[in-house]
């Protein structure tokens, strides 16, 4: 087992090549969901650029005090009170030192703010002062990090475009859960892809703490509830609870609303869904349809984005869930819709979704334009007839199919390629 501290993470060298090339410098916001190695992988590139001799600080702004590296960069009335997030003027001041010290260095300083989204009004502020470094020509290079995707971290109202480079951190592949931690591919779809909770999967109780109070908890109250508009809260939580046990499923908003006390409309619910898909927890995939219009009016199928929202309260021991037939199946399901959703391509011109039609159901579909491609998950001991498969070729003329698990693609294979490689494979295999 490496450990999470001493595995280099694989976009290191691609963070590096954005801090040091020469163009017009942007804003890096490092954003996803907590618990991803967002802050390893960046106290790791300043590690390495700090030996090629180009200064970095690293301050986070959720633990603002002497004694977070730099020691020098906020004066004492500049730090908040202990429990309290620093404000706007802290911000300046530390920006204003920074500049000073990228204008005494030859190659200028990178500056990398975590947890960003605890300052007030942030982006604006971040806004002027970025644009005056750009006419005075100041060698400061800003990398933002954020628990949360990057329209919720800046708001409706505030527009950064132009000024930044996305680089979102997704949940960990079972190639990078298995290089660090050396988990098998049973423990990867048990256990899901959090490396900060890696280290306490022998201590099953212990882990399922993590999970829930250091990763679900802090998602709802820190990220959600503090960043965007929420009308009721105590719905939020409550679907955060509920979700989860559906994963796999196809549910109507009108059965989640029977399982809800107080829970408002559909409108209000699927709202909430898509704030738990943003936070990176879990979505509800869309059916699919040649005619999109039908799609965004469909029943949701929900689908954790990362195994360990669904297991951390999964009430048996690891051991004993091969046993569990019906609950393995939908685990091994989720595990598939999870890795599909985490490497769809960022400029999403490849859609997830389902197919339904009365009995006949397909898990997972894949659209970009006139490429389809139906997905079947099978994680049982024997072939079972792939009824839905045949149905939406008939259907949809054109489309491919692909059996994920017994009888087709083995689960460890599909989880190590991202979901464009599978769509582009099928269609250039036949």
């Amino acid at each position: 087992m490496t450990g999470l501290l001493s595995y280099r993470h694989p976009l290191v060298p691609r963070l590096i090549d954005l801090l040091t090339e020469v163009r017009p410098m942007r804003l890096v916001a490092v954003t996803g969901p907590r618990q991803t190695g967002k802050t390893t992988m960046v106290l790791q590139a300043r590690e390495e650029l700090e030996r090629s001799g180009l200064r970095c600080w690293y301050v986070a702004v959720d633990d603002p005090t002497p004694g977070n590296p730099p020691f020098d960069i906020a004066p004492p009335d500049a730090v908040p009170l202990p429990g309290r997030a620093p404000g706007p003027e802290w911000l300046v001041s530390t920006w204003n030192r920074a500049r000073a010290a990228a204008n005494r260095s030859p190659r200028g300083l990178v500056l990398a703010l975590d947890e960003i989204q605890r300052i007030r009004n942030w982006s604006g502020i971040v806004k002027g002062l970025w644009d005056g470094d750009r006419r005075t020509g100041c060698l400061l290079r800003v990398v933002i990090l954020g628990s949360a995707p990057w329209a919720m971290l800046t708001g409706i109202h505030e527009s950064l475009a132009g000024r930044f480079d996305s680089f979102p951190v997704m949940h960990w592949s079972l190639e990078e859960m298995q290089r660090a931690f050396g988990v098998t591919l049973d423990e990867y779809i048990f256990f899901g892809g959090y490396p900060g909770a890696a280290i306490h999967i022998r201590d099953l109780p212990w882990w399922r703490g993590h999970v829930r109070y250091t990763i679900m908890d802090p998602v709802i109250e820190r990220d959600i509830l503090s960043l965007t508009r929420v009308d009721k809260p105590s719905l939020m939580r409550a679907l955060m609870d509920l979700a989860p046990d559906y994963s796999g499923q196809i549910v109507s908003y009108r059965k989640l609303q029977g399982q809800l006390d107080d829970a408002g409309n559909t409108t209000t619910l699927a709202r909430y869904l898509d704030l738990l898909a943003d936070a990176g927890l879990i979505a509800g995939l869309q059916k699919y349809s040649a005619k999109p219009y039908l799609s965004k009016r469909s029943t949701p199928k929900l689908n954790v984005l990362n195994t360990a929202v669904m297991t951390a309260g999964y009430p048996y021991p690891f051991e004993r869930v091969r046993d569990d037939g019906a609950f393995w199946g939908r685990l091994c399901e989720s595990a598939v819709g999870a890795h599909l959703h985490n490497t769809l391509p960022p400029d999403r011109i490849v859609q997830l979704r389902y197919w339904r039609d009365g009995a006949r159901e397909v898990d997972f579909v894949l659209a970009s334009g006139r490429q389809v491609l139906a997905i079947e998950v099978k994680s049982g001991r024997r072939r079972r007839p792939i009824a839905g498969l045949q149905a939406f070729e008939g259907r949809f003329p054109g489309a491919k199919r692909l059996v994920v698990g017994t009888g087709g693609v083995p689960f460890n294979e599909f989880l190590s390629e991202p979901a464009d490689f599978w769509l582009e494979e099928a269609h250039r295999a036949r």
